[in-house]
This record gives C-alpha cells, sequence and structure tokens, in this order.
C-alpha cells in the first residue's frame, strides 16, 4: 500500500508529515493493521519483529483520534527513556501538536497534562495519575502500550497489567494498542484485550542469525569464515565486523564483562581510526571523564576506551555519560558498545552486528538461569540498520563444536516463550489493592474479585479459589495495618492508607517507615529506615563497617509489623544499613571516587540511590506528618542527599548554580549564609572562585 492511498483516511496535516519524512509506502504490518481497521478505532495488538513499523501503527491511530476528531492519544511504556525517545520523536514529527512528556513526580496529578494533545508517560506515572483523580480521561480516544511483553515481568509487569485492566473499565470507549516484537502467546494477549491480531514476520533489513565458532560463523544456510586473526571468538567477531566497516554491540552478563569486553574491543578498534575520528573521539572521551565533578575509576575507564572507539555500557554509568555513549554511537563515531542486556530494551541503538556473549545470567536469590528465547530475540533485534544496512548479523558464541546445534536449537529454531501474568503473589498486589480501595474505584471484596478476574490473571488462571484466598489475604494484611478500614462488606481508605497510596510505595515499606521513624535516634537510624525498604533494592555490598554497627540498629527491627522476610525470596538488613552507610558518606562530602570503591558500586548506582532517597524522605516525612513527628530531620536529610553536603551548607545550596562543589569553595571563603553575600568584599571573592559570568549569576539572586 502507497502512503498516499491513505488520503481521505487520516487528516491531511498528518499526510504532510508522512511525505516530508519521507515515507512512501506502508510496511506489511502497517498495511495488515489497516486492512483489520485500525482506522475505525478497533484494539490492536501488534507482534512483529523490531523495525518492522510498530510506531507508525500507533502514530496513525493516535493523531486520527487528535486531529480528526479532537481527543487525547497517551502513549505508555515501562522504561523512561523509551519514553523520552518516542516523546521526541513525536515532537519533531508533529510540531503543530501539542505534545507533553510525564515521567517524574509520582506524587503529582500534573494538572498542566489536560491542556496536551498527546501525553507520553511511564506505567508508574500514569497509574499514579489515575490514584490522583485526573479528569481527563473521558477525553482519551487512544492509548498505546508500548513493549507490552513486559506484562512478563515480575518488577513491571504486574503494574502495567492492572493499569491495562483499569484503563478498560475507566476508559473503556478509547481504542488500546499494543506493541511488542517478542510475544510467544500473541492470540491469547489479544483475545484478552478484545483485540485484532497483526502478526507479522516482516523485517526490513534481513537478519542472519548464526553461531560463532573456531574463526567462523555458522547461519542455518551455511558458514563463512571471519575476518581477522585473533583466537577469542568474541574479538574475532569485532576484528570482522570492522573489516566490514560497520558497527557491533556486544551484549554481557554482567557490568565487569561489559567493561572488560569494552578494553578488549578498543585495544583493536584504535589503530583502525581516522585522524578525524581520533580527534572527535579525543573530545568525547574528556566529557566523559567530567561528567562527574571528580572522575572516578569508572569515569576514567570508560574514558580511556571512548579514545580508542570503544565504550560499555551499564546502570553504573551516570546519565550523561550514558546519553554520550549513545550518541556517538549513532553518529557512528564510537564503532562498538559492549553493555549489559538493559541495552536490548529503551532507546532505539541499532547496530550491523549483535554479539550475545553471555546467555546466562546471575541474580541473587535465583543463581544461575538461562536468558530466555525472548530476551535472546530482543537482542537479536538490535541488528540490523534499515536506513544503513540490507542486512545484519545476529550471533552467539559456542564453546565446543558440539554446542552450535544446541544453540540453535534453543535460541532460533524455539517458539517464542507465551507471556504469562506475574500479578498473583501477595507482595505484588497489596500495592494494587490499596490503590483500588484509596481510589474507591472498588468498595468490595466481590467487585475487586471481579476486576482481578478481568487482569491477565485472572484470565490465564481462571482458578476463582485462588484469586479468593490470595485477595483475602491481602485485604486482612493491609486492614491489620491500618491502612483501609471495613465497614460490613465495604472497604475504605483509613487517612494514612489514602497518603500511601497517593505516595506510589509499597504498603510494606510503609508499614516498616511508620514503626521504624519514631526509633531513629541519629542519622544513619533515619538513612536506615529509608534504605531498608522495597523501592530501595537492589541494595549495595555489605561492608565490614555495617557488620560491625547493625548491632546498633538491629532494636530497630523488633516488633515491626513489616516482616520482609515473609514477602521477598531473599532479605539481609546489613546491606541496606550498607546501603544507608553509603548515603552518610555522600553527606559528608566525600568524593564519588572514594565512595564508589568503599561499596563496591559505582557512579550510576550511587546516584540511582540518591534519587529513590530523595523521594522515600520525602515519602518519610510525609508519613510523619500523619504521625505527628517531628519532620524538620527528614526534610533536612533530604536536601543534605540531593546535594551530597554536610549540613552546615544547607542554606546556600538554596542558590541556583551552586551545588555541593560550589557552596563549599563560597563556605570556606568565608561565606557561610546567603546572606553573607551582601557584605562588603563578598562578590570580589566569588568572582575569584568561578569567574565573573556565574558571579554574576549567583549575585544577582540577593540584590534587591
Amino acid at each position: 500500500m502507497q502512503a498516499n492511498e491513505l488520503k481521505g483516511r487520516v487528516p491531511g496535516e498528518m499526510l504532510d508529515s508522512i511525505a516530508q519524512r519521507g515515507i512512501r509506502s506502508l510496511t506489511p504490518p502497517q498495511e495488515l493493521a489497516i486492512k483489520h481497521g485500525l482506522l475505525d478505532g478497533t484494539n490492536m495488538v501488534v507482534a512483529s519483529p523490531t523495525a518492522s513499523g510498530k510506531t507508525f501503527i500507533a502514530e496513525l491511530a493516535m493523531l486520527r483520534w487528535v486531529l480528526g476528531y479532537g481527543k487525547k492519544a497517551v502513549y505508555v511504556a515501562p522504561m523512561r527513556a523509551l519514553v523520552s525517545e518516542k516523546f521526541e520523536e513525536f515532537k519533531a514529527a508533529y510540531p503543530f501538536v501539542r505534545i507533553a512528556m510525564s515521567i517524574g513526580d509520582l506524587d503529582s496529578l500534573d494538572r498542566w497534562l489536560a491542556d496536551y494533545d498527546i501525553i507520553f508517560v511511564s506505567t508508574e506515572k500514569f497509574d499514579s495519575l489515575i490514584r490522583h483523580g485526573l479528569d481527563w480521561l473521558d477525553s482519551v480516544g487512544c492509548v498505546v502500550f508500548d513493549e507490552v511483553h513486559m506484562l512478563d515481568d515480575v518488577g513491571r509487569g504486574p503494574t502495567l497489567e492492572v493499569l491495562i485492566a483499569k484503563l478498560r473499565r475507566l476508559c473503556g470507549h478509547a481504542q488500546l494498542i499494543a506493541l511488542s516484537a517478542t510475544i510467544g502467546n500473541a492470540k491469547e494477549l489479544a483475545a484478552w484485550l478484545q483485540a485484532r491480531l497483526v502478526e507479522s514476520e516482516y523485517r526490513p533489513v534481513r537478519l542472519d542469525r548464526g553461531v560463532v565458532f573456531d574463526g567462523k560463523a555458522y547461519y542455518l544456510e551455511g558458514e563463512e569464515d571471519l575476518a581477522g586473526s585473533s583466537a577469542m571468538p568474541e574479538s574475532r567477531v569485532v576484528q570482522d565486523t570492522l573489516a566490514r566497516k560497520k558497527q557491533m554491540l556486544v551484549f554481557l552478563s554482567t557490568r565487569r564483562n561489559a567493561e572488560s569486553s569494552a578494553e578488549k574491543a578498543a585495544r583493536i578498534v584504535g589503530p583502525t581510526l581516522t585522524d578525524t575520528e581520533r580527534e572527535r573521539l579525543a573530545r568525547l572521551s574528556d566529557d566523559v571523564l567530567h561528567a562527574l565533578g571528580r572522575p572516578t575509576v569508572q569515569c576514567e575507564r570508560l574514558a580511556k576506551v571512548v579514545a580508542r572507539g570503544a565504550a560499555f555500557h551499564h546502570s553504573g554509568l551516570v546519565n550523561a555519560q550514558r546519553r554520550l555513549v549513545e550518541d556517538a554511537f549513532k553518529n557512528n563515531l564510537l564503532k562498538v558498545i559492549c553493555s549489559t542486556t538493559t541495552l536490548g530494551y529503551g532507546v532505539n541503538m541499532p547496530a550491523h552486528t549483535v554479539l550475545v556473549r553471555d546467555t546466562s545470567r546471575y541474580s541473587e536469590g535465583f543463581g544461575s538461569e538461562k536468558l530466555s528465547v525472548n530476551e535472546v530475540t530482543q537482542l537479536f533485534g538490535r541488528a540490523g540498520r534499515p536506513k544503513y544496512d540490507t542486512e545484519g548479523r545476529a550471533l552467539l558464541i559456542a564453546r565446543s563444536r558440539s554446542e552450535i546445534m544446541d544453540l540453535y536449537e534453543h535460541y532460533m529454531n524455539s517458539e517464542l516463550e507465551p507471556i504469562r501474568s506475574k500479578l498473583g503473589v501477595l507482595p505484588v498486589l497489596r500495592m494494587h489493592v490499596l490503590g483500588f480501595v484509596a481510589t474507591q474505584m472498588l468498595k468490595t471484596r466481590e467487585g475487586m474479585l471481579s476486576f482481578l478476574s478481568e487482569t491477565l490473571y485472572g484470565f490465564q488462571f481462571s482458578n476463582t479459589r485462588e484469586l479468593d484466598e490470595l485477595l483475602t489475604d491481602v485485604l486482612k494484611q493491609l486492614e491489620n495495618w491500618g491502612f483501609i478500614a471495613r465497614q460490613g462488606s465495604v472497604y475504605a481508605p483509613t487517612r494514612i492508607g489514602q497518603r500511601i497510596s497517593e505516595l506510589y510505595i509499597d504498603p510494606l515499606s510503609a508499614r516498616w517507615l511508620l514503626d521504624a521513624l519514631p526509633k531513629a535516634k541519629d542519622e544513619v537510624a533515619y538513612l536506615f529506615a529509608v534504605c531498608n525498604t522495597a523501592e530501595m533494592r537492589p541494595y549495595v555490598r555489605t561492608t565490614e563497617e555495617a557488620n560491625e554497627l547493625f548491632f546498633d540498629y538491629e532494636s530497630m527491627l523488633e516488633g515491626t509489623g513489616a516482616n520482609f522476610e515473609d514477602s521477598y525470596s531473599y532479605y539481609d538488613p546489613v546491606k541496606p544499613l550498607s546501603t544507608a552507610l553509603m548515603l552518610r558518606d555522600w553527606m559528608e562530602e566525600k568524593q564519588e571516587r572514594d565512595i564508589v570503591k568503599s561499596y563496591g558500586t559505582t557512579p550510576g548506582v550511587l546516584f540511582a540511590k540518591q534519587t529513590n532517597a530523595d523521594w522515600l524522605l520525602y515519602a518519610a516525612s510525609e508519613l510523619a506528618k500523619l504521625s505527628h513527628l517531628n519532620t524538620t530531620r527528614l526534610l533536612e536529610l533530604r536536601v543534605r542527599a540531593k546535594y551530597g553536603i554536610r549540613r552546615e551548607l544547607l542554606d546556600l545550596v538554596r542558590l541556583e548554580q551552586v551545588g555541593r562543589v560550589r557552596a563549599r569553595l563560597m563556605y570556606d571563603s568565608g561565606i557561610r549564609r546567603v546572606s553573607d553575600l551582601r557584605l562588603p568584599g563578598s562578590a570580589e571573592k566569588v568572582e575569584r572562585l568561578f569567574g565573573k559570568e556565574i558571579a554574576n549569576r549567583i549575585l544577582d539572586q540577593v540584590r534587591l
């Protein structure tokens, strides 16, 4: 089907945008979606490979409702990075449409969203907006769920599942579009959503899937010798990819493996670079090195490999470093990225060649486990760039000749695994049941049971007895904790239960905070209270200091109604204490370099823990208010944790342009408070410290 055949079926403004972007014909999945009623408002599940045009299908549906009928459209994705990427793409394609993104504060209604036509949100944010009582659901014509296979994820899946079920009740008139490249039971998912299924194997770039062994790549259709001379299969694939003048992604099981692999790749890539590339990479390397105030060992390690045309990518990088690496790869400056599997989801990072080096991973509580067919297929989907390649390669590594066929049979000839609901366990369900009661969406046990029967869990496991027993346990627990109250057959939220639901934290974490906060006697105790929550997992490793100090804080665990051991497969209370000590060191103004070394962590993880701690300290202060506890210490700790400062710098960081480093320099030069900036000679001090431009920005804030 040609794009101009859409004339009269989609708004003219959209046709203009399509033409300007050079889209002249539709892909088979796109054509099939239209034939199945996409432009007639039909619910749709689209299961087709990466780069087959799924986003454009969603685009057609959303713009039809927005431009054709004056309705809103909502795009939902489980990863913030993916939400941001799609938001930027749509803004560029449709500058005349009011487009907004909301992925942040979970304790906010964001009333300003009512003024926008297309809203990009994370799963948790949309669920939170509903809990806060957003009033524009009736104006929504279309909701898109990207990466819907995440229903199978134990962490993100339940919230996505409950959100979909809520919208089918609260916004039943809206068209639902679910997208994924890896759904093993697409027909079942479509039946649950009462949707038409668009299933296709179409891929715009041919994908050759093979197994590497002894200097060769073995494909189903034949084999080929790999260019290069390295006896190490990973390095040999890098050599071969560079000989083709292409780029490559290597997926590994751990951050350490990714960093080591990047160093090996850099030794191969470096000599192949042009003088111009070396100059550009030198500048990029400097930006990567100084992404933090003072470089850590990891910063130095990353900068070193980046200068030679390779990089590693994992959750341990800070956001600025991740963006620099991703942009440089998209611009063909970096030739090889070695990453943990997280890069296989979210942002679009295609390459000619993808090598999945590790097909097993280790996780705490589960031990070693093999990657699923779905996961490997998702990673393989990064191979082959529609704008640059006519073919792509996706490779595994065999350790022996006999393993070649084993890998082929398991990962290339096997069916995708079916998506299974992860909603049916007590720790997961209690947060959502509290949400039902707090919003008064569901007030009776029978009503909740009816709703749960409409979820994917209820659709797949229609054993009402199990659902009944599970719901009974959840309601009993929430009632015992004082978060809900029952009058006859009707449940209502208590004041504190209502607030916990709005704060969007696990009721187990809330129960613990309510019990622990009155016992907190010092700074570490408050930090331990915040860190010993479900939201702060995974914790950093246990340190010797934490083992020694644990006896001093063990009493905080006694007599609490929150039992983490009953709710999670693995729990060691010394680990959250270690995490608390790491935050304490940050607030004592120790350098990132020293902190990550002491706690065996990374700058990215440190930043993630700071961000989580900021939210939990806020939540703790809100719960403390309701318990009539003094919140001064918590609010003070929140500011200190955000900036990484000692108490004496609290006043100075109120200034824009002033963080932990500048505040400390000002304090040590005699400027102890904001009011000191008005004293004679202060302006000259600030100018000597930071230069005229920064000094003026700081001083303008105190000038009358």
